[in-house]
């Protein structure tokens, strides 16, 4: 009788969102007058990934 071993896959998923809104709260934290333009970047961005459905 043969041993048939599981076969065991971890999946990563990075979400490009969510690191998005990490960098731009450090950002704003480091330097608060940037507040506005980080804003918009990420309101673009996100807009454009969900536009385009980029899951990356």
């Amino acid at each position: 009788m043969d041993l048939i071993t599981p076969l065991l896959a971890v999946v990563v998923s990075f979400s490009l969102a969510p690191a998005m809104a990490l960098l731009a709260g450090i950002l704003i934290l480091i330097m608060p007058r940037l507040l506005n333009y980080i804003v918009a970047l990420y309101l673009i961005l996100v807009g454009l990934i969900d536009i385009f459905h980029l899951h990356l």
